[in-house]
């Protein structure tokens, strides 16, 4: 069962076969472990590191990476309570990043310097949601 922490290939294959030449966004939903598990001998491994701490470790290291690369947080909140939803869902991480193109992401996440950060989000995820959208107008009316 997918704990929905890495994309499944069919889905990393329908992001890839969209238009990647222009700005996109994505939608974070992110809730942490209590503690991060680590792969086996990894430094971290039994540091006893809650998945908060690990997520920071993570956003530290591709900082840099989302700069070079002209992505940004656009848009941060934090988790009250679901409306409309499943009840059981509860966010720790709830944040939009923007990509000035998907060519940036797919760079983003082949970037060796990423890839080697990645293993602080897989430690710190319980269960996330990550949803590309096109950026459109706000207004003052639904749809």
């Amino acid at each position: 069962m997918s704990h929905h922490i890495d994309p499944e290939r069919a889905q990393f294959e329908a992001f890839k076969s969209l238009d990647r030449d222009h700005p996109i966004e994505m939608l974070n939903l992110v809730k942490f472990r209590a503690i991060a598990v680590y792969p086996d001998g990894h430094e971290k491994a039994g540091a006893g590191l809650s998945g908060a701490e690990a997520y920071r470790l993570y956003g530290a290291e591709t900082a840099p990476i989302i700069a070079r690369l002209g992505a940004s947080i656009i848009w941060r909140g934090t988790f009250q309570t679901t409306l409309i939803g499943p009840g059981d869902e509860a966010w720790d991480e709830i944040f939009v990043a923007r990509y000035p193109t998907a060519h940036a992401f797919l760079e983003m996440v082949t970037d060796p310097a990423y890839q080697k950060a990645v293993v602080h989000r897989q430690a710190a995820v319980e269960t996330s949601r990550l949803i590309r959208c096109a950026p459109a107008e706000g207004g003052k009316a639904f749809g």
